[in-house]
């Protein structure tokens, strides 16, 4: 039976890992494609007798990359991971079946963790419990009130920053509270003002 040589990579469309074979011979011999079930992705490797340069489709940033290496890296051994520039984390491997395989399953746990995450709440979590406990702290002595002489509102939390709500006029006062500055200029204020709409 000829020696096989084994290709992965996760597909930035349907997110599943392909993995596919070539002979020695069929990758010396011409341009290879290998492309994922959803046909919305392909591999692409080609030679020139002494290198081979790949088109990587990135399953962790969603673009193509492209690399090169020597045939003998591809070819021989074990072979090579491909890493992602922007993740700086491995996105594709080619070389010995068993070594390919067996990265192709890691490749695609970390996929499916990175996938299950959910993102932070708040740009820094700590920054905005201390704002919302600071606001809590002026309302407690009545310092927010609105221009338009209203001292009822509400409050609506962003990602980065507070806003003060009249409930009156609808005027708004946001608050930055994603840094260690927004939470020192907030600390010094003894009184908010909300400016009528």
């Amino acid at each position: 039976m000829e020696d096989m040589r084994s290709f992965a990579y996760l597909c930035p469309n349907c997110k599943k890992i392909v993995l596919a074979q070539r002979t020695r011979f069929a990758l010396s011999a011409a341009a290879v494609r290998i492309e994922c079930d959803c046909e919305k992705s392909e591999l692409r490797a080609e030679t020139d007798g002494m290198r081979f340069r790949l088109w990587v489709p990135c399953g962790l940033c969603g673009e193509t990359h492209q690399a090169e290496v020597s045939n003998q890296a591809l070819l021989e051994g074990r072979g090579v991971g491909l890493a992602c520039p922007k993740t700086r984390q491995l996105c594709c491997y080619a070389g010995d079946r068993t070594e390919v395989e067996k990265a192709a399953r890691e490749l695609e746990l970390r996929a499916e963790k990175d996938r299950c995450e959910e993102p932070e709440a708040f740009t820094d979590n700590v920054i905005m419990y201390e704002v919302l406990s600071e606001l809590k702290d002026i309302a407690a002595r009545g310092g927010i009130s609105c221009s338009c002489g209203c001292k009822d509102y509400s409050i609506a939390v962003h990602r980065g920053a507070v806003d003060l709500i009249c409930k009156d006029c609808g005027g708004r006062l946001r608050l930055p509270a994603a840094t260690d500055e927004d939470l020192d200029r907030l600390c010094c204020q003894m009184k908010l003002v909300i400016h009528k709409m």
